[in-house]
């Protein structure tokens, strides 16, 4: 960690993300440095839309899953040429938005969909590209079958030029072979569509869900190796067809950090607590169990000149360093970390969460994907509805207050 990013934690108000712009290239071009210029890469902005805002050159395309993306993506002046408008649940007005901005490329995941385009595409003398998403015994996408049979009949769907299959299966893999499995796949689909529809895909969309570590220091090393191993896959694929590598939490994820303020110590029961100003409300990690497993923390002592890094001993340390960490929610689930080595921690002391630059600051309540947040009613004893609040759109607190500063 470099001495800028340090100074940046002890100056920034608490709780606070950080979002290193360098850190969030450097993972672009690792990506890039193991799959080659003739794959292009997309980044899925679910898990992070800030980082819109330092968006290197080196992306392709954009990923967008919902009218409130959309919505980000044009407060940044997005090139629509570069956006996929894809999601489980596009209505033909979402659409028609998507197209009357411009956005040329949108998945299919279903007949409605595909009819939804056609008609939107129709009405504005359009034709657009589709990537027909294949399910994978998932909600998303359509079965096999269901996409032989739209590519079969895709002359019937006006407005629409069937271009390609998009294909994504989960996240967080940490096996490289489930990966090459699903290369096979698609090749043998591929060898399929050829053979008994006499049609050639222009372009596959992937998303390889490779995982990302958060409890271990070694994460780099072990993330670069699984790309590794997957790379030849990927080449060998795009050999026969164009082929666009999505990603999101594997690009955003290391970029992250979050900073809080230690605001209270005390030991209960031969326990030693820390209470801190941030919370589980505002720090996700996939995989952690009631802070049993610890990611890497930056520690931050305060000093009469500001803040200093305090190193762990490892495992020299004693049991009275080591702490639970807690944050402000009234609820014994808002525990971040148990037994964290943390020596001589106390209060106004700074704690740094790496890893955090994906979906940490919205996926845990209610600003995931920039959805609307519901309505709130109430039904009185006399049977009468009454509105308590309206639908709220979201997007305007997952983007820069002044995001012209950032065009």
């Amino acid at each position: 960690m470099n001495n800028t990013l340090i100074k940046t934690f002890a100056e920034v108000s608490s709780p606070a993300y950080v979002f290193d712009e360098e850190g969030f290239i450097a993972r672009m071009q690792l990506v890039k440095e193991a799959f080659g210029d003739t794959i292009d890469i997309c980044y899925s902005i679910k898990a992070n839309p800030f980082l819109l805002a330092v968006l290197p050159d080196g992306f392709s395309n954009i990923e967008v899953c919902s009218p409130g993306e959309l919505e980000i993506c044009k407060a940044f002046r997005i090139d629509p040429a570069r956006i996929i408008f894809s999601g489980v649940n596009k209505s033909a007005e979402e659409v028609g938005r998507a197209l009357d901005y411009g956005v040329t490329l949108l998945t299919a995941e279903s007949y409605s969909h595909l009819d939804s385009i056609s008609s939107e595409a129709s009405k504005r003398g359009l034709t657009v590209d589709v990537l027909v998403r294949l399910s994978c015994e998932s909600q998303f996408g359509m079965d096999k079958a269901d996409v032989f049979k739209v590519i079969a009949d895709r002359a019937s769907y006006a407005g629409i030029r069937i271009v390609g299959i998009h294909y994504f299966t989960g996240t967080q893999k940490t096996r490289p072979k489930e990966i090459i499995k699903e290369m096979s796949r698609l090749g043998k689909i591929l060898d399929r569509l050829e053979e008994e529809l006499g049609y050639v895909p222009e372009r596959i969309e992937y998303g390889t869900g490779l995982a990302v570590d958060y409890f271990t220091s070694e994460a780099d090393d072990k993330e670069a190796a699984r790309l590794g191993e997957i790379a030849e896959s990927i080449r060998e694929l795009s050999a026969r067809v164009h082929v666009t590598v999505e990603m999101g939490r594997f690009f955003a994820a290391p970029c992250g950090y979050y900073v809080t303020g230690v605001v209270d110590a005390k030991t209960n029961d031969g326990l030693n607590y820390a209470i801190v100003d941030g919370g589980l409300h505002q720090l996700k990690y996939d995989g952690q169990i009631q802070g049993m497993q610890i990611p890497v923390i930056t520690h931050l002592k305060s000093t009469d000149d500001g803040f200093t890094v305090c190193s762990a001993a490892g495992s020299e340390v004693q049991a009275e360093d080591k702490w639970t960490l807690c944050g402000s929610l009234c609820t014994t689930a808002d525990v971040i970390a148990r037994n964290a080595a943390l020596p001589g921690l106390a209060i106004g002391d700074r704690l740094v969460f790496h890893r955090t630059g994906a979906y940490s600051l919205y996926e845990g309540f209610s600003l995931f994907l920039s959805r609307d947040l519901p309505s709130i009613c109430v039904l009185d004893k006399a049977g009468t509805l009454h509105l308590m609040r309206s639908r709220i759109e979201t997007a305007q607190f997952n983007q820069p207050e002044d995001i012209t500063a950032w065009l």
